[in-house]
């Protein structure tokens, strides 16, 4: 077990599909020379060649057209969005071509894209390059939607997206490249649609994905502290996701928050509450709650932007509401 961050776990990710698939290239916006602009691809270009680490236009649209129109002629492509707010500029190409391709042809055409990017807020940089949108993509047929919270997941989901002959939309959130977590040494996959418990516990239930379950865990640390239990379940993938595990936790709390960084109005969150309400009503002792962003752009000033994300307090306050009704 090697202590890695999650950039280092995303290299090693791209750097296998290099090296054990010849079809397999990477096109983006600065991915070449420059190491990307989150220096995930640093020193690709030096290693693998122009051929397969390709700089491309400032045009989303024609750099996912790229990539489907590659994994149509049987290539491997791994397209970068330098941020999920930048795939508003391909949604025809992503939603209306690779997403329906396969569908529409029969089961003749298949379309093995990756299309990594990043999400979430939290980092300044405004209200249009902040957005959590991952949301918007699992609700479209014929996409998958990878959500990692560690580079250990980063790594064995990315590898199972290799195996994927549909387009994936698999997204790292800009404020986790730097947290550290082991990483195995061995060719471990993760298999698409499994969710992780990331701690047991049978007080309440937080349901999470991405950069919310490492709040999920610190307050599952502090109420731990106080003889409360909190089991925290990370999605890891929104489409598909994994209704079976988190029916099988509420079953055994009995309570359940889901907390997700999107703004709260039609976020996916709602779909993970629908489906809780329906399928484990009588084991409810209360409504499942939900905490999300706030419906805002996203602020630039620091301390504006950091109270339209989800933190630690309010996931507290909200837990501890339910403990004691």
């Amino acid at each position: 077990m090697a202590l890695i961050t999650y950039r280092e776990a995303m290299s090693r990710a791209l750097r296998e599909a290099l090296n054990e698939d010849e079809r397999a290239f990477i096109v983006g916006e600065d991915i070449g020379p420059y190491g990307g602009t989150y220096a995930v691809t640093r020193g690709f270009f030096e290693e693998f060649g122009p051929d397969r680490i390709m700089d491309s236009p400032l045009s989303e649209s024609g750099i996912v057209g790229m990539g489907v129109g590659a994994a149509i002629a049987g290539l491997r492509p791994i397209v970068e969005i330098m941020t999920i707010n930048f795939t508003l500029l391909a949604l025809d190409q992503i939603v209306n071509h690779a997403a329906k391709l396969r569908y529409m042809s029969g089961n003749q055409l298949e379309v093995p894209l990756i299309i990594r990017s990043t999400t979430g807020g939290g980092t300044q940089v405004g209200a249009t390059h902040s957005q959590s949108l991952e949301g918007w993509f699992a609700t479209v047929p014929g996409l998958k939607v990878v959500v990692p919270s560690t580079g250990s997941d980063a790594l064995g989901l990315f590898r199972a997206c290799r195996d994927e002959m549909d387009p994936v939309i698999f997204l790292e959130h800009s404020r986790l490249y730097s947290h550290k977590s082991e990483v195995s040494d061995d060719n471990f996959k993760i298999p698409l649609g499994q969710a992780d418990v990331k701690r047991e516990g049978g007080d309440l239930t937080i349901i999470s994905y991405s950069a919310m379950v490492h709040v999920a865990l610190e307050v599952a640390d502090r109420l731990s502290k106080e003889g409360t239990e909190v089991e925290v379940i990370d999605l890891r993938t929104i489409r598909p996701w994994d209704e079976t595990t988190v029916i099988e936790s509420v079953e055994k709390t009995h309570k359940a928050i889901v907390v997700e960084e999107a703004c709260k109005t039609g976020a996916f969150g709602a779909e993970i509450v629908s489906t809780i309400q329906s399928k484990a009503f009588d084991s409810l002792d209360g409504p499942v709650q939900r905490l999300a962003g706030e419906d805002v752009p996203m602020p630039y000033s620091r301390h504006i932007e950091k109270l339209s994300i989800p933190d630690a307090e309010r996931l507290v306050t909200l837990a501890k509401s339910m403990l004691v009704s």
